[in-house]
């Protein structure tokens, strides 16, 4: 969660929502992405997005079955569903989302009747991921 909390910090410092995500195999991390949304103007630029692809291309396959998830917010629906279709077993993130989340907070994707069910745990360093995003909100405001 460090290192995806770094990510976020790089992505505060670009003027994006703070979001940084890792994918991690066996104690290794093999993908790595932030948010960039708002430079890349796409509504895809997800941190865990660009960290699950990253990880794809680095081990060379779309199932990522031997690996985490660390990601600093929890995911949205579509982050979510990434997740489930990366066939990750095991995602934690640290600030929770009381109006996007999609573990636990506002759905539960993750636990949706589909044929894959990730296990996940929030909270993970939760004070410094929702310091990073508050900080954020009230430089916008």
């Amino acid at each position: 969660m460090e290192r995806a909390l770094e990510l976020a910090q790089e992505a505060f410092d670009d003027g994006e929502v703070p979001v940084g995500a890792v994918v991690v195999r066996k104690g290794e991390i093999v993908g790595e992405g932030r948010n960039r949304r708002e430079k890349g103007k796409n509504a895809l630029y997800h941190a865990e997005l660009e960290a699950i692809d990253s990880a794809c291309k680095t081990l060379g396959g779309w199932r990522l079955w031997e690996c985490e998830l660390y990601v600093t917010l929890e995911p949205c629906p579509m982050c979510a569903g990434a997740i489930v279709n990366a066939r990750i077993p095991q995602a934690y993130f640290g600030a929770y989302d009381p109006k996007n989340g999609c573990c636990g907070s506002v759905a539960d994707v993750l636990n949706l009747p589909l044929a894959f069910h990730p296990r996940y745990e929030g909270g993970v360093m939760r004070d410094e991921c929702g310091k990073l995003l508050s900080d954020f909100f009230k430089r916008l405001r």
